[in-house]
């Protein structure tokens, strides 16, 4: 019987198989064995040694599409990240930090702004402005008022969504919003995971529909870490592919080399001032790291 592991606690797999049964499950001792770790978000096949219990084992991981570190969770199909549009203005260096971790993961990325219900016309033709020109699919939603929620269900339909953003943007009202039934079917499950009710915050998955997954994500600001170099950040920013091999200089930064096709680009409002500047943040970051 195949499922994905939702949830793993204490040593304990809870694996959704089906339309809403949920297995507690071991994993077999050679696992352990072999230094292999199931994880939240794992397809796994499980052996069913109690049926009214609804209690297994995990005898296979099937192979893993990615794997994320924080939040500790596989097989990955892309992030939402939600701001709000205002109260709070979204910080946009923090975005751009998530963003290049997703870059860096080859995680696809989908954009939304909260509380345009609040938000006037100037604030979300900037915001669209910055990450449509980048790539993105942006959307703004109001949880409120339930603007383009059902476009946003559409974005989420089928895959496995890690969602994130800052406190105060709207986040849970925004999935309460999306599905008011996976309140019901996330009680009766965390029933069935009694004990993991009062441990400190984990990865979950929560099924919202068929084949359909999100993952809340804790600690969204300690997402960014980058094991890279400050030479190869500049791959991270999408808009700076056009302008790649264009410089004087073939090893150019984009910093402050003379004859800078990215800087002359910036120059003419073809790039985003505060996405370049988040870039030159980050790349300091980087070589300030190194010093030391």
């Amino acid at each position: 019987m195949q499922g994905k592991i939702i949830k793993g606690i204490g040593g304990f797999y809870y694996v959704h198989v089906g339309e809403s049964a949920v297995y507690e499950c071991k994993a077999k001792g050679i696992f352990r064995k072999e230094k292999i770790k199931p994880l939240v978000g794992d397809n796994v096949e499980i052996e069913v040694l109690d049926e009214k219990d609804m209690e297994g084992s995990i005898t296979k991981i099937l192979p893993r599409k990615n794997e994320l570190v924080r939040p500790l969770v596989a097989n990955v199909d892309q992030a939402l990240v939600v701001f709000a549009i205002k109260s709070p203005v979204p910080h946009l260096n923090l975005l751009d930090r998530f963003l290049v971790m997703m870059e860096y993961l080859e995680v696809p990325v989908i954009l939304c702004f909260n509380k345009e219900d609040i938000a006037g016309e100037e604030e979300i033709t900037e915001l669209g402005n910055i990450y449509k020109n980048v790539g993105y699919p942006v959307i703004f939603t109001s949880a409120e008022s339930g603007y383009h929620v059902e476009e946003l269900r559409q974005l989420l339909q089928g895959k496995t969504t890690v969602i994130a953003g800052p406190s105060g943007v709207g986040k849970s009202s925004l999935l309460n919003r999306l599905y008011p039934e996976a309140q019901m079917e996330t009680g009766a499950i965390s029933r069935k995971i009694e004990r993991g009710k009062h441990t400190t915050r984990h990865s979950e998955l929560f099924r919202i529909a068929q084949d359909t997954y999100i993952c809340d994500t804790p600690g969204f600001s300690s997402l960014y870490v980058l094991a890279t170099e400050k030479e190869e950040l500049k791959f991270y920013f999408p808009e700076f592919a056009p302008y790649e091999g264009q410089c004087r200089f073939q090893t150019c930064d984009h910093i402050h080399e003379p004859a800078c096709a990215v800087r002359e680009a910036l120059d003419k409002g073809q790039i985003s001032k505060s996405r370049y500047d988040s870039y030159v943040n980050m790349y300091n970051e980087q070589k300030d790291k190194k010093r030391y």
